[in-house]
This record gives C-alpha cells, structure tokens and sequence, in this order.
C-alpha cells in the first residue's frame, strides 16, 4: 500500500493559498534539499483540479527547471469531479475518494503531493493523508486562504523537525488516527 505525502508552503498564520507572492525570498538551498527528497521519493503525484489547471498549461515542454524533469514523466492524477480528461502526458483524473483509496492500494511507494488546499484537507478529513510536510515561512499573511480552514479537529504527530538558515521550519507530521 502507498503512502500519500503533502508538502505544503504555509506561514506562521497559516497562509497557503498564494506562495508565490511571499516564499520565494525564503527558499534557499537547505529548503531546495528538502524539497528534492519530498520529489525524489515520489512514485506519483496527485494534485487537485486548480493546480493541475495551472502547472498543465506550465510544466510540458518546460525544459529549464530541475523540477519539470520530475513532474514531466512522473504519473500524475487529479482529483476532480468535473474535469473529463488532461491533455498532460501521464495524468488520470481521479473522480472520488474512493479513486483515491484505489490508487493507494495498487501504488508501492509515495504519492506525493504539493499545494492543493481543498484536496489536503479532503484527505486529511477522510483517513487518506499519511504525511504531512510544511515548509512554515517567517511571515504572516493575513487574507488569504489558510490550509487549516474549513479543517476539523485533526492532531498530528511530529516525527521531524528542522529550522532552516532563512528562519523556515520544515515540520513533518503524521496524522493521529483514531484520536
């Protein structure tokens, strides 16, 4: 059974919705190491309907960042009731949580997964997240959409930490189950 893993770009407030008007000023090569373990595990990627909207019109044919020669071959799915089909290479839309659970069972290693807010909180809600990776910045943005938002209770447990030269935290968590 796979192991499905988010990383998120998040601030101290929580913000997640809109990391490239605020992160990369923090983003270092620390953090660039952290970021290529994440992808470099990753037998999949899974990502919901907004983000595969925007890296399907960005990222094929992309040939001048280390990051599109990850995402361009990797099998990718999305999650998403209304999309019919991807025209990027690799990519199945998911339907349902249920797709989701299937993809799991059939899947050996990490799915892996970045941004996608209403898709992390859909899996966290429903048993499915395993791992959850955040890269806290050191600023607040108030405003914008928050990864926590519409998030019932949901204790985590840290299995690692690390402060990073900028004053980013990369915490890794697991979800609790059953408490």
């Amino acid at each position: 059974m796979g192991l499905i893993a988010a990383n998120l770009f998040t601030t101290v407030d929580g913000s997640a919705e809109r990391p490239d008007q605020w992160h990369f000023p923090y983003f270092d090569d620390a953090m660039g190491k952290a970021v290529d373990r994440h992808t470099g595990r990753c037998e999949a990627y899974l990502m919901g309907r907004l983000l595969h909207d925007q890296w399907s019109q960005y990222w094929p044919g992309n040939d001048t960042d280390d990051f599109a020669e990850f995402i361009n071959p990797v099998p990718k799915y999305v999650l998403s009731s209304t999309l019919e089909s991807s025209d990027w290479a690799g990519t199945t839309v998911l339907r349902s949580l249920d797709d989701v659970r299937a993809l799991k069972a059939r899947t050996e290693g990490t799915i892996g997964m970045s941004g996608s807010l209403t898709t992390v909180r859909s899996l966290l809600d429903a048993g499915l997240l395993d791992e959850l990776v955040l890269m806290v910045d050191p600023i607040v943005v108030s405003g914008e959409r928050r990864w926590t938002d519409e998030l019932g209770r949901t204790p985590l447990e840290l299995t690692h930490s690390e402060a990073f030269p900028t004053g980013v935290l990369h915490l890794v968590y697991r979800p609790v189950r059953g408490a």
